[in-house]
């Protein structure tokens, strides 16, 4: 019988086939439009579809069935764990650099491509070699397994707790990659809300806890076991819930990645390196507010027009007429009114490149491009909700008004530069 229903396998299955389906619709579009993000998100699905697969098919018959199906069963890498972390590293560096080319960086792959490979010669020797050529009897399993295949049962669980290893080792350099990729957001990004992936590293915290759960089981099973394959299907039926939850998680992350994003780990220390000598020497933090006393938000409540204290007489020339710059074109055109603006974009208006407008900022200003430009924004926000002539604006109105693109961001970074909420603003009666 192809399937046999049963509480186990029926379970299992609503599991099983939508994930496979995603993995076909990935694999199509990033044929289709040369996506490595959905490539790499395919691959990801299928290596955790693979494991409940296993187990769906097993209490559906398959090994027991002692036939055409059990063989399959048996030439089939279902626990692909030596593949599963390197793969969820490189799907964050494709979502975070346009440019990552998968072809400089597969050997992360390696393991999981020598387990394939093992089973695939597994396969030609059993089935073709001895089988189809030479006309030998599978050995094993009432004549339904070979004897590379039979080998192939001694590898496996070296190979798994192998797996769980590089599972560890990736979602840590994973957790830190993350991390470093935000404070590129910051330095580049005035809007970071739904560049920052919040999921991938909930979805990260949750295969973690998933492996917890694969050892506790390992574990369990050598100190009172052997446990039977009842005890292990809860922990496959996680492993399907898991499948969901990469699957949602891994489109958001797709249709965000749509913004041109050029993180790369190793970036940050060739563009200082770049920078004139004489300005990366003598540049010295200097804490201010941004608003200049030109502009028309010079006088919002809780913002200085002056620095706390003047800048320091070494400061290069060079690198203080970039500052004054920066900050007369941020008073006369507003940029900062633009949700979307960019570092990159802010360069090209001033004419000059990312790197040296990254470190104005940062060391001229002491903030990140993202404080930096939000500040312009509550700033302007802050005025407006003092203005009888707008006390008919919505929080939302006045947000959209002020250079934010969702009264979420507007609430967050408001409370994170003022303090308080702009609903605790008091307000004039129109």
């Amino acid at each position: 019988m192809l399937f046999q229903f049963g509480a186990h396998s029926a379970l299992l299955l609503p599991f099983v086939v939508p994930g496979t389906a995603l993995v076909l619709h990935l694999l199509v579009r990033a044929a289709r439009y040369g996506s490595l993000p959905d490539g790499l998100l395919a691959l990801l699905l299928l290596l955790s579809v693979l494991p409940v697969t296993q187990w769906m098919l097993g209490y559906a018959g398959w090994y027991d069935s002692h036939d055409g199906y059990s063989t399959l069963m048996f030439y089939v890498p279902w626990q692909p764990w030596l593949a599963w972390g390197p793969t969820f590293y490189l799907y964050c560096r494709s979502l975070t650099n346009q440019e990552f080319e998968l072809r400089r960086h597969w050997g992360h792959l390696l393991p999981g491509m020598l387990l394939l490979g093992a089973y695939a010669a597994a396969a030609l020797y059993d089935l073709g070699w001895g089988r189809a050529l030479h006309g030998q009897a599978l050995l094993f399993h009432f004549g339904t397994k070979g004897e590379a295949a039979n080998w192939l049962d001694w590898l496996g669980a070296p190979a798994n707790w192998l797996g769980y290893a590089l599972m560890l080792g990736y979602g840590l350099a994973t957790l830190r990659l993350l991390r470093r990729y935000r404070r590129y957001l910051d330095d580049n990004f005035s809007d970071t809300a739904r560049l920052r992936f919040r999921g991938l590293r909930d979805l990260l915290a949750a295969a973690l806890l998933g492996l917890l759960l694969w050892l506790g089981f390992e574990v369990l099973n050598r100190a009172i076991g052997p446990l039977g394959y009842g005890d292990y299907w809860y922990a496959y039926l996680a492993n399907g819930v898991l499948v969901y939850y990469l699957s949602i998680v891994g489109l958001q992350a797709n249709f965000a990645a749509a913004v041109p994003l050029r993180f790369e780990p190793e970036a940050a220390l060739r563009d200082v390196e770049a920078l004139p000598e004489n300005v990366i020497e003598t540049a010295v933090p200097l804490a201010y507010s941004p608003v200049a006393a030109t502009s028309p938000v010079a006088h919002a409540p809780g913002f200085s027009v002056e620095p706390a204290r003047p800048p320091a007489p070494a400061l290069a020339a060079e690198f203080h007429s970039w500052r004054a710059k920066l900050l007369q074109l941020m008073a006369d055109a507003q940029p900062w009114l633009e949700p979307e603006l960019t570092l990159a974009e802010l360069a090209h208006r001033l004419r000059t490149n990312t790197s040296l407008l990254s470190h104005v900022i940062n060391t001229g200003c002491g903030q990140n491009f993202n404080d930096f430009v939000n500040r312009y924004r509550v700033a302007e926000a802050e005025r407006k909700l003092q203005d009888p002539r707008l006390a008919h604006y919505s929080l939302v109105g006045i947000a959209l008004e002020s250079g934010f693109n969702s009264k979420s961001t507007f609430n967050r970074v408001f409370k994170k530069l003022t303090g308080r909420t702009p609903g605790e603003v008091t307000r004039p009666k129109s």
